[in-house]
This record gives C-alpha cells, structure tokens and sequence, in this order.
C-alpha cells in the first residue's frame, strides 16, 4: 500500500516538473509576476509615491525634446535683407593739380556712375502684431532697402524705426496682417546650464534651429557694444544668425542673438552672445516712442591725480581725479 501511494506521488511530481518546463519555455509570461507600480526590489523609487507616475518620458527615447518650443517660437523668426547702394570713388587723378589745369574741376551737378549694390543678411523678431521687428544694428546699418521675409512665405518692405549702434539694436516695422508674435520670457529666470534654442538663417540656408546651454550670464566688458549684458551660450550661432532669437525651453524670447567668438575669422567655436531680452525691450519702447535712445550723463570730464598735478595744486597725496571740463548745458 505504501508502495503504490509512494510511486502515485513519484508521477504527479514528474508530471508537474514536465508541465512547468513546458509553460517556461513555450510561454515565460504566464509564470512572470510584475512588482507593483514605483518599486524596485520591495523599495519605492526616491521621489516617487505609490500611486503617482514618474516624469512623463519623451516618446522617442530618453533625451528631451524641444519641439514644442521650436514651434512655438519659430513662426516669429524672420529673414532680414538689407541692400545698400555705394557710389564709386572719384578717380584719385581728379586730386591732381596738372590733371585739373588741363581738363578742369569734375562737375558735382553730374550724377557718378553708381558702383555694386551691396547687401546684407540677418535675421529678426516680430515682437508685436502691429508689426514691430526687432534685430541687430549691424544687420541693417547704412541699407537703403530693408525687405523681411516670413516662414510662410511672405515678404514685405520694412520700415527702419530705429537703431541704436550703442547696443547694436534695432527695431523694424512692416505692414502685413495676422503675424506670429513671439513671446518674452524672463532673462533673469536664467541659470547657468538651462537648456536655450538659437534660431536664425544661418547662411542665408533657412530658418534654422540649434541647441545647447546657458553658459554664462551678465557678460560684460567684452568690447562688443558700449553697453553690454549678454548671455553667453554653447548653441551654434554662425553669420545670419544675427538679430535671431534666443528661446528658453518655453520657446519664450530671452535673447536677440549677436556675436560669436571666433579665431581667425573661423566658425562657430561653442562661444556664443545674445542680448537680454530685458535691455532689448527697455531699448525698443524707446526707439518706437521717439526713434532714438536717451541717456543721462553727468557732463564732466575727469583726469586721475598723478604726482606732479598734486604738487601743483598743493594737495596732500597722488590720490582720486579733478574736474577737468564741464560740457555745456
């Protein structure tokens, strides 16, 4: 009796070892049990609650994408062409006194042949539906045509309102209706290492968008402009860039893109300057409402105290500065 019970046991055990193997190697997840939501080995994940999903992923891997911001921002980005036209310079023979004696003075009542038109390429900001444009000075400075172009196609003549070569800004105006309007963003919001979009028409290529960081913030002294508070970025910023803007990850402005540091007139070198947005804003209202920018100064003109002027006045050490001019008025 004991026997059989024994060998009875014996073939239901063969037989369920036989139907496991079979379930592990035909079918595995009929014998998987997940671990429930947000833990890993019995331990809930940092940050994570049961019951509350992490951030949400990327649908095409783990890396970030800004297309949103792209798209939001883009639409706003304009091309800038600027053309102007340069006379040809009087023949130095005309600076010649025995060349005059015998055929005279060259008439200024006659029109001088008109040399090759040169042109410019930039880009620029529509900061207003109204029509207003920001960009840089450099881009259109001394253009007699100024002409923008849209990423939908359509182009217009742009008014200059004015610029200001100080902070090499300024401000555009074309009449067309329904335009994209970026967004100001919060410069100060900014962190070193915030992600940034540069967009602008590099090359003259096309609408164009790259990325990188924020590399540095209130940069200054740099000789670029009279007044300076760049922010400094890795994002590739290349000639056409220029006036383009500078995004957050909200696709909202924060910067006017304006120079790069290069060597030996070569590419882009990861080191980049946008202008604040806050300083391009403050420049703007004033280039709409009056065309030009005021600014206060103290009317005096200083010279540091050296040893033999502190001898001449009798002043008691080679210390601080003197008045030497007042400006008048």
């Amino acid at each position: 009796m004991f026997k059989r019970l024994w060998l009875l046991f014996a073939q239901v055990t063969t037989v369920s070892l036989a139907l496991l193997f079979v379930l592990a190697t035909l079918r595995p997840d009929w014998l998987a049990s997940d671990p429930p939501p947000s833990q890993v080995g019995g331990a809930f994940l940092p940050g994570v609650l049961p019951g509350q999903g992490g951030p949400a992923s990327p649908p095409n891997g783990d890396l970030p994408s800004f297309r949103q911001a792209a798209a939001k921002a883009m639409p706003a980005v304009v091309y800038v062409f600027s053309r102007q036209s340069r006379q040809s310079a009087q023949h130095p023979l005309f600076d010649d006194p025995l060349f005059r004696r015998f055929f005279g003075e060259p008439s200024d009542e006659e029109p001088r042949e008109r040399g090759p038109r040169g042109s410019g390429l930039g880009s620029g900001v529509i900061v207003s539906s109204d029509g207003y444009v920001l960009t840089n000075h450099h881009v259109i400075e001394g253009a007699d045509q100024v002409q923008v172009a849209l990423s939908d196609g359509r182009k217009a003549s742009a008014r200059v309102v004015g610029t200001d070569p100080e902070t090499d800004l300024a401000v555009l105006r074309v009449r067309l209706e329904n335009l994209p309007v970026i967004e100001f963003g919060e410069p100060s919001a900014l962190r070193v290492g915030d992600p940034v979009l540069a967009i602008g028409n590099p090359f003259g290529v096309g609408l164009t968008v790259t990325q990188g960081i924020v590399s540095a913030l209130g940069r200054k002294q740099l000789n670029i402009n009279t007044f300076e508070n760049f922010i400094q970025t890795d994002a590739a910023i290349n000639p056409g860039n220029s006036g383009g803007a500078l995004v957050d990850n909200q696709g909202n402005l924060v910067g006017i893109n304006t120079a790069i540091y290069s060597r030996d007139g070569g590419g882009n070198l990861g080191i980049g300057f946008a202008i604040s947005s806050d300083m391009a804003q403050q420049v703007m209202q004033s280039l709409i409402r009056s065309g030009k920018v005021s600014r206060g100064f103290i009317g005096v003109e200083l010279q540091d105290v050296n040893a033999a002027m502190a001898e001449s006045l009798s002043l008691p050490s080679v210390e601080g500065s003197i008045v030497a001019s007042l400006q008048p008025g």
